[in-house]
C-alpha cells in the first residue's frame, strides 16, 4: 500500500502540469496578433440634421410646461415639458413661438406672433399665462388656447412682456401702413376729381366751337 501512493500523486501532478501548459498556450494564442482586419457589415454615414431654425435668431429661450385647452372635455391637458423659444427670421423679421418636448424634441407649439396675440396672466398663478393662437404644431392650422407655466415669476413676466411688445409693434406698423394706403387713395381721388373739371371745360369749349362753325356755315349764302 505504501508503494502505490507516490504513483497516484505523480499522475495528479502530471495532469495539473498539462492543464497549466494548455491554459498558457490558449492565452498566448489570444494575445497573438494575426493582422487580420474585419470590415464593418454596415457603413454609417454622417447625416446633416436641420431643425428649421437655421435662418432665425433666438430672442428668448426658457424651460416651461405647456398646456392646451380641450374643448370637448372642457379641461386643460398637458402638452409637454421642454424649451419654449421666440425666433425672429433674419430676412422677413417675422417672429414665431416654438416649443419642443425635452426628451423627444417633438414640437408641441408652433405659431406666429401677430398683432392680435395677447398674453394674459392665468387666474390663480403668477407663474403662468394664457393666449389664443392659430397653431401649426400638428401639421395643420388649429385655433388653440394655450397655457404655459414657468419656473419663476420673473421668467413668466419676461416672456409675457416680450410677446406683448412684439404684438404692439406689429399693430403700430400695420396701422401706419393702413394710414399710408388711405392717404394714397385720397390723393388719387383728389387728382382724378381735379382732372374732371378740366376735361369738362375742354369738352364744353370744343362743343361751343363746333356750334359756332355750324352757325357760320348756315349763314353763308349759297352761290
Amino acid at each position: 500500500m505504501a508503494d502505490k501512493e507516490p504513483v497516484v500523486e505523480r499522475h495528479v501532478a502530471e495532469e495539473e502540469g498539462e492543464d497549466s501548459s494548455s491554459a498558457a498556450a490558449a492565452v498566448a494564442g489570444e494575445e497573438e496578433d494575426t493582422g487580420a482586419q474585419v470590415a464593418p457589415i454596415v457603413r454609417l454615414e454622417e447625416v446633416a440634421v436641420t431643425t428649421g431654425e437655421e435662418d432665425e435668431e433666438s430672442l428668448v429661450d426658457m424651460k416651461a410646461k405647456l398646456y392646451r385647452f380641450d374643448k370637448d372635455g372642457n379641461q386643460w391637458k398637458e402638452r409637454g415639458t421642454g424649451t419654449v423659444k421666440l425666433l425672429k427670421h433674419k430676412e422677413n423679421g417675422k417672429v414665431r413661438l416654438v416649443m419642443r418636448q425635452a426628451k423627444t424634441l417633438k414640437i408641441c407649439a408652433n405659431h406666429l406672433v401677430i398683432s392680435t396675440t395677447k398674453m394674459q396672466e392665468h387666474a390663480g398663478s403668477d407663474k403662468s399665462c394664457v393666449w389664443h393662437a392659430a397653431d401649426f404644431a400638428d401639421g395643420e392650422l388649429k385655433d388653440e388656447m394655450f397655457a404655459i407655466r414657468f419656473g419663476s415669476v420673473e421668467n413668466c413676466k419676461k416672456f409675457k412682456d416680450l410677446v406683448d411688445e412684439i404684438a404692439e409693434s406689429l399693430a403700430k406698423t400695420e396701422g401706419e401702413s393702413e394710414e399710408g394706403s388711405s392717404a394714397a387713395g385720397l390723393l388719387e381721388k383728389l387728382s382724378v376729381s381735379e382732372s374732371k373739371p378740366e376735361e369738362s371745360a375742354k369738352k364744353e369749349e370744343s362743343a361751343d366751337a363746333g356750334k359756332e362753325t355750324e352757325t357760320k356755315t348756315e349763314a353763308t349764302p349759297a352761290e
